[in-house]
């Protein structure tokens, strides 16, 4: 499978980004972030292509991004306004209180990894690789020593791509009883060397 990694994606593949999103993460964003229709809406005005690098095919069909956080963004940030907006008052207040609990801030030389996915038929095709040593690059770019991403015990296959790509484990976060609501009891945050 030929595709390229590229910065950023364009407005014509800004609801293909939002969709590939969602099919990786609504296991554990879906409980908070129902009805699905308000979500991916919510999503689609919200992500930010300068916070992300996708990989696209020769005939521009997105096959997969990796999203960033910095101090000036994230690829997926929203602020408490905006979640009111697309939920109402009360259920953007409740939501945003409980999304804060995945929030992790950024740290001064180390680029956070905000997603990574791939579409389902793009998997195995080294699309993710390619992505995680485009962050990799990216975090060199801007000036960072490391990069940290977070994986859920409930991914191995993702946790087993980091690890092939230098990433190792530097501290293990317990859900506690948010593990009923996002579907997780654990997740691990992993540093890479750049």
């Amino acid at each position: 499978m030929a595709f390229s990694v590229v910065d950023g994606f364009q407005p014509s593949q800004r609801d293909k980004a939002i969709e590939l999103y969602w099919q990786a993460f609504k296991g554990k964003l879906h409980p908070v972030m129902k009805p699905e229709e308000t979500a991916l809406k919510f999503l689609r005005q919200i992500a930010d292509p300068s916070h992300a690098i996708s990989a696209v095919l020769s005939d521009g069909t997105l096959i997969g991004v990796a999203g960033f956080k910095t101090k000036k963004g994230s690829f997926i940030g929203g602020d408490l306004k905006e979640m009111c907006s697309a939920y109402g008052t009360v259920g953007g207040l409740w939501r945003s209180l409980i999304l804060s609990t995945l929030d992790r801030p950024v740290q001064p030389g180390i680029l956070l990894m905000d997603g990574i996915f791939v579409s389902a038929q793009a998997r195995g095709h080294g699309v993710g690789s390619a992505l995680l040593s485009a962050i990799l690059e990216k975090a060199k770019v801007l000036g960072c020593s490391k990069v940290r991403l977070d994986v859920i015990d409930t991914n191995p296959r993702a946790r087993a791509l980091y690890e092939r790509s230098g990433f190792t484990p530097a501290f293990t976060d317990d859900m506690g009883p948010l593990r009923h609501i996002f579907g997780f009891r654990k997740a691990t945050a992993m540093i890479c060397e750049v």
